[in-house]
């Protein structure tokens, strides 16, 4: 069982997913200093207030904060945009492969593909060994 666990984590798709999750969260760290640190602070210095967080209303006793939330939806702003230049650059520097635009494309494809293949050695069967149903 051991062995299939190592060989589990060891393929491509499970080991970029766990890169691809300690990736999101080291960037997700440096969104929110980037906004707590400067972009807070240039808010702070247009609009007066130093930090959305401490925004709040009472509602029967009740505090309702809607800074937290502000800045929440700052910090996905903030991620949305980066995340989405950085598609856009990766999709100029590497263009994602064109998918067939017909089946007759699709099958051509897998036609040259099993040209390209070794033919395969099958077994000859011999008549004395062959079965009759």
């Amino acid at each position: 069982m051991l062995k299939e666990f190592r060989d589990f984590i060891i393929k491509g798709n499970a080991l970029q997913l766990a890169i691809g999750v300690i990736l999101a969260v080291a960037f997700g760290a440096v969104v929110v200093a980037f906004t707590e640190g400067i972009l807070m602070a240039f808010i702070a210095a247009i609009v007066g207030r130093p930090d959305f967080n401490a925004l709040a209303f009472d509602l029967n006793g009740t505090p309702i904060q809607y800074g937290r939330v502000l800045t929440a939806l700052i910090n996905l702003v903030l991620v949305g945009s980066i995340l989405f230049f950085v598609v856009k650059a990766v999709n100029r520097v590497v263009p994602p492969a064109k998918a067939p635009e017909t089946d007759h494309e699709l099958l051509a494809q897998i036609r040259d593909e099993l040209r390209t293949r070794p033919p395969r050695v099958e077994a000859t069967m011999q008549p004395s060994s062959a079965r009759a149903y």
